[in-house]
């Protein structure tokens, strides 16, 4: 190992060491205990100390860090009470999760770390967001963000460092080449020579590093993170390293021959450092001996600590009320003068005053600058907030959901436009994974709504075209809201920007220039969860949500033989079940109308509830209407087939004479 070159004082010196040798020994701990079975899983970062530390060290404490599971040291060199760390790998409440996930799957606000979640991508574009939060702010900070060999292959690994790369973020995206990505080696995973050979193709600086000497990457990292400081811009930072034990423990490393397993173990980045530090006669056989009695004692210290908290216990009302961030609704209302116009309008009017009321809104998507979005909502918003607060995209929904996440965890609120909400696909691993469950696993609000222009009737074909709400509801965690009218529309996003959750917000695209209605002019908030009821009636109650309930209106207005009464759910996630009971309670009989297909989806779960909680009530089965269980048709008679207006129609007459 070449130390040559490295000028620094004795001070800083031993600090490397020792900030390396405790994350080593907490290590050759925890595999013990991992034996023992006091602890559940490890990853081990053995051979790998010097990246994690090496990187810390070179970053400011206000700077945030994204590490993976082989990076303990960011952990201890950012200071964590280990009896923390400790109850964390147990599953303990002092630790950071409730013991609602394991090993480095948390993150701390206390200590700017956000740490990984098992599907490795996302948490890239989560960097880009965090930084693009920072640049906004005009703070000279760079964030840092780790990810495998294996972590390249993933599309949100080509998607962060595009955006990061357009938009100039100051990013550091360091990629510890370890060898395997669990048993498959660099061979199969890549052709290039190097990784950081990728840069080029994003319009980066690519840096490749000796990432078991400690200096080596102190220095180097240092170096680069005062100039990102400056100028920010992204680096691609490639540690060349291995991973002397398995991907897990229990995995092994039998597929690694032993040649290479010596050769690396000869590269030890702790014993090697601690034999140049000898030469160097900075570091003492009696130093060294203390600072492992130190940190020794410091262990089981914290150990005992740990190991004699109880076992968690949680309520059921805790787990459910913890799904989501605490928020209080608030009723505004800024005036009553009312105009008449389209619910396209509305909702562009609602995303204008919000924009206007927050003014650490930042919204992005395809096309919505200069352009005004493919349907025209962002229409003269970049000339009123400017570029940075109004965002054009390139076109890769999962790093740009990632990079919401990102800005609310640094303190700002996203408003994410999905071109159609059948591209949400493309985005669906950072919505049901990380927006949905970050506050339930750590505590950490996800403030940010999703726009979904969706549904049928506008002979668009299966891929835009969609209303794929139940792909949401089913996702504990995400809030979902789909008005009908232009007044609730408005309203209702006032509230979801407002709001700190998650909010897929459903926007139905043939009624935003058909549906027409008279709105306050001003800004004004509705409240989630709360249906209404357009028509009063004793017959039959019909619940529906967006085009459906215009099907459901003109169905009524042509048949006149009984009384309905209508409820429009406008939200479905939080579902306004009490005011179905108590409507089936006086009516005895239910249908529901959705254009979603019928398996699965929202109305399958109201009819058991229904079934459930007002059996003795009903005087007939409850009846479901639905699109078919097909894609959707391009061809305006196909497409009419598969719509359920006209299925609705025959539905509801055969019910009320049931």
């Amino acid at each position: 190992m070449d130390y040559a070159g490295f000028d620094y004082d004795s001070d800083t010196l031993i600090a490397l060491y020792k900030a390396m040798l405790k994350p080593r020994m907490i290590e050759e701990k925890m595999l013990i205990l991992l034996r023992q079975g006091k602890i559940s899983k490890w990853f081990s970062g053995i051979g790998q100390e010097a990246i994690s530390v090496g990187v810390t060290m070179a970053m400011k404490k206000e700077e945030y860090i994204l590490p993976m599971h082989r990076n303990l040291g960011v952990f201890t060199t950012r200071e964590i009470p280990l009896y923390r760390l400790f109850a964390q790998w147990q599953g303990k409440a002092s630790g950071f999760t409730k013991g609602r996930d394991r090993s480095f799957h948390f993150g701390t606000q206390e200590y700017n770390i956000v740490g990984m979640i098992s599907h490795l991508g996302p948490q890239l574009g989560v960097a880009d967001g965090i930084a693009l939060a920072n640049k906004l702010k005009g703070k000279k900070l760079i964030t840092a963000v780790f990810t495998g060999e294996g972590g390249t292959s993933e599309g949100d690994f080509h998607e962060a460092l595009n955006v990061a790369a357009v938009w100039d973020l100051p990013v550091l995206f360091c990629i510890e080449n370890n060898g395997y990505g669990l048993s498959t080696p660099v061979s199969e995973q890549y052709r290039c020579q190097n990784l950081a050979d990728r840069a080029v193709g994003y319009g980066m600086e690519g840096h490749i590093i000796e990432g078991n000497n400690v200096l080596e990457v102190y220095a180097k990292v240092s170096e680069i993170a005062n100039s990102v400081r400056e100028n920010p811009r992204p680096v691609l930072l490639e540690f060349k390293t291995f991973r002397m034990r398995g991907h897990e423990e229990a995995s092994g490393t039998k597929y690694v021959p032993q040649n290479m397993l010596d050769e690396w173990a000869a590269k030890d980045p702790v014993e090697n450092y601690a034999k140049h530090l000898r030469n160097l006669e900075v570091l003492t056989e009696g130093k060294e001996s203390l600072f492992k009695k130190e940190i020794t004692i410091e262990i089981e210290e914290n150990l005992q600590k740990s190991f004699s908290e109880s076992d968690i216990v949680s309520s059921l009302s805790e787990e459910i009320n913890d799904v989501f961030k605490t928020y209080d609704y608030k009723s505004v209302i800024t005036n009553l003068f009312n105009e008449n116009v389209r619910l396209v309008d509305a909702i562009s009017k609602g995303l204008w005053q919000s924009m206007e009321r927050h003014d650490n809104l930042v919204i992005m998507g395809q096309d919505i600058a200069e352009y005004g979005g493919v349907f025209k909502i962002t229409d003269g918003f970049v000339n009123q907030f400017g570029k940075e607060r109004v965002r054009n995209t390139p076109i890769c929904e999962s790093a740009i959901v990632s990079a919401a996440m990102g800005l609310s965890i640094n303190g700002m609120k996203a408003v994410v436009e999905m071109q159609f909400a059948d591209f949400a696909s493309t985005g669906f691993n950072p919505i049901v994974n990380y927006l949905a469950k970050s506050h339930y696993r750590w505590g950490e609000k996800a403030d940010v709504v999703i726009r979904m222009p969706c549904g049928g009737g506008v002979e668009a074909g299966p891929f835009h075209s969609q209303t794929n709400e139940a792909w949401f509801t089913k996702t504990p965690g995400l809030k979902v809201v789909y008005p009908a009218f232009p007044y609730d529309a408005k309203g209702l996003l006032a509230t979801a920007v407002n709001d700190p959750n998650p909010i897929m917000f459903f926007e139905h695209k043939a009624l935003y220039r058909n549906s027409y209605q008279d709105v306050p002019t001003g800004y004004y908030t509705l409240p989630l969860g709360v249906a209404s009821v357009l028509k009063q009636g004793v017959d039959v109650t019909i619940v529906s949500y967006g085009m459906g309930v215009h099907w459901a209106l003109e169905t009524l207005g042509e048949i006149h033989e009984f009384e309905a009464e209508l409820i429009d759910l406008r939200t479905l996630q939080p579902l306004d079940m009490e005011s179905i009971y108590r409507s089936v309670k006086k009516t005895g009989k239910l249908i529901i109308l959705q254009e979603d297909s019928m398996f699965g989806g929202v109305a399958s779960d109201i009819s058991a509830l229904v079934m459930e909680n007002c059996f003795e009530f009903l005087d007939a089965p409850v009846k479901r209407v639905a699109s078919l269980e097909t894609p959707i048709p391009f061809a305006s008679n196909l497409e009419n087939n598969y719509l359920p207006k006209d299925r609705f129609r025959v539905a509801l007459k055969e019910l009320v004479a049931y």
